[in-house]
């Protein structure tokens, strides 16, 4: 079995955009993978082109060496973008695997440790007295964790509000649903290391899940002075591409659950060996996943081999997304992903239906201080 093509699907879904790769094999046998890093997608079709002629000819099923092809075949490192796209097409190679031995991916990557994904969604609200209801409305649904955010005043956000803002709905929520609900915050990196120490002080008394990716990539040293600091489990790493930038977070123990993001970290293949390095730190991973049904379905194959997991996002908390392009999802009940038997990743893609979904240019939203100067989103 060869590969013949490899195609890149940018689509617009409503409020952005994603962009799903397909690889094809002269054997009829094909792979779904997805690109991970949100308006660029232009750029990973360019990196995905890129790659495309060292994948053509080339066995799919050999992939620990096209995985080192696309990461190191080059002179200079790719960046972020690169292992992206690179995380695309190892996810589809993943998923032909499977399909040639007709087995699903969780199985070749050493068996089913459980028999659901507990996943957490997030919510919102104008108050602490909406998010509370919303709380609670997601609990009667069946879901065990649920996430909350750093709130923006209209598109202000500055640190000392957030912090508070952030308190008194996370305070609102546990009130609203009890002591056995799992709460998580997402800081989304909106803050620096002073708020996040004060945010952190702030919750303890509420017993957070964890505080989830309050800093920015760029300094991962600066999570030494949070983690003296704050005494809540830390959740980091969607932001990473490979197993590299997470070096310093994995050895010094700076985290308690690695953000895992399939899509950028270097796909399965990468995540694999991860996970395996946190297993020695007693570090749980709870998988980033903002983005569509291959994402969706990677995480769970991954969730359901690996002992350490600990919970997945599932941003959206339907399977039915998208629905006539993958008219095959995992399936979802009551706050959990379920396994299939299905081979490879358990998704199937109807190339038809891409034309229901037009790419349009889009960016990324946008936070600004008071005083008017830029800050994280």
């Amino acid at each position: 079995m060869k590969i013949t093509d490899v195609k890149c699907f940018p689509i617009f879904a409503g409020s952005k955009n994603y962009l799903f790769v397909k690889v094809e094999t002269d054997a009829g046998v094909y792979g779904m993978g997805e690109f991970g890093i949100s308006w660029r997608e232009k750029a990973g079709i360019g990196a995905i082109e890129h790659l495309k002629p060292h994948l053509i000819g080339a066995d799919p099923l050999n992939i620990e060496y096209l995985w080192q092809l696309m990461l190191r075949g080059d002179f200079f490192p790719g960046g972020r973008i690169n292992t992206a796209a690179i995380s695309a097409v190892d996810i589809a190679l993943w998923d032909i695997k499977g399909k040639a031995l007709k087995q699903p991916v969780h199985m070749l990557l050493g068996g089913r440790l459980r028999d659901r994904v507990p996943c957490y969604t997030g919510i919102g609200g104008a108050t602490p007295e909406e998010t509370a209801q919303k709380g609670l409305d997601l609990v009667a649904e069946g879901w065990k964790f649920l996430r909350l955010s750093i709130p923006d005043r209209d598109g202000i956000l500055d640190g000392s509000a957030a912090v508070r803002d952030a308190v008194a709905h996370f305070a609102a929520v546990r009130e609203a649903v009890g002591a056995e609900i799992e709460i998580c915050t997402d800081v989304h990196t909106r803050l620096d290391p002073p708020d996040t120490i004060r945010l952190g002080r702030q919750l303890e008394p509420y017993d957070p899940f964890f505080i989830e990716d309050p800093l920015r990539c760029e300094n991962p040293q600066s999570y030494r002075l949070v983690r003296q600091h704050v005494a809540c489990p830390l959740a980091i790493g969607e932001h990473f591409a490979t197993k590299w930038e997470f070096r310093q977070l994995i050895e010094e123990e700076l985290l308690d659950y690695a953000r895992l993001d399939l899509c950028i970290v270097g796909g399965l293949t990468e995540a694999r060996k991860i996970a395996g390095w946190c297993e020695t730190h007693y570090i749980k991973i709870a998988p980033h996943n903002p983005l569509g049904p291959v994402s969706a379905a990677a995480c769970v194959q991954l969730d359901l081999a690996t002992d350490n997991f600990g919970v997945q996002e599932m941003w959206h908390g339907r399977t039915d997304f998208l629905a006539d392009l993958f008219p095959v999802q995992v399936p979802y009940e009551a706050g959990h992903l379920l396994p299939t038997d299905m081979p490879g990743l358990g998704v199937e893609f109807n190339e038809a239906a891409v034309s229901n979904y037009p790419y349009e240019p889009a960016s990324g939203p946008r936070l600004h201080r008071s005083d008017g100067s830029l800050t994280n989103w």
